[in-house]
């Protein structure tokens, strides 16, 4: 279960930091503005892949300590991440020679949510649903 996992966290970090930088080519490409010196390569595709990889290792240890609890308090933990981490893009503070600066957040924030989804796209894919939650009737 463990090796299914983490696969599906490197294949869905994989996927993030592909999609991630078609979005940074295509943001550049319509807006004229390239912050491909700030937002690099290796680090768009390091942070994605590192963020599928700490959602498979979460994930593996809420569903073996919680079973279906543990899932359900995943998914809520891993939104709940996601969203709070676009702060981070809000109070970067860019070099003075970068052109347009109030584009910069318009071009990382969409990233951060790129592993998230990634992650439920391919989860069926990789590991089978958890029984449900048994109910008391």
């Amino acid at each position: 279960m463990f090796k299914r996992t983490l696969t599906l966290g490197l294949t869905a970090g994989l996927l993030a930091g592909a999609a991630s930088l078609v979005y940074q080519k295509v943001y550049a490409g319509s807006l004229g503005y390239d912050f491909a010196d700030i937002a690099t390569l290796p680090g768009i595709a390091a942070a994605s892949v590192l963020g599928g990889l700490l959602a498979a290792v979460l994930y593996f240890l809420l569903t073996r300590w919680l079973g279906g609890r543990g899932e359900v308090l995943f998914n809520f933990v891993l939104m709940i991440l996601t969203f709070a981490s676009i702060v981070a893009p809000f109070a970067i503070k860019l070099p003075l020679e970068a052109e347009a600066p109030e584009l910069f957040p318009g071009l990382i924030v969409p990233m951060h949510f790129f592993p998230a989804l990634a992650w439920f796209t391919l989860k069926p894919l990789f590991l089978k649903p958890i029984q449900p939650i048994p109910t008391s009737a």
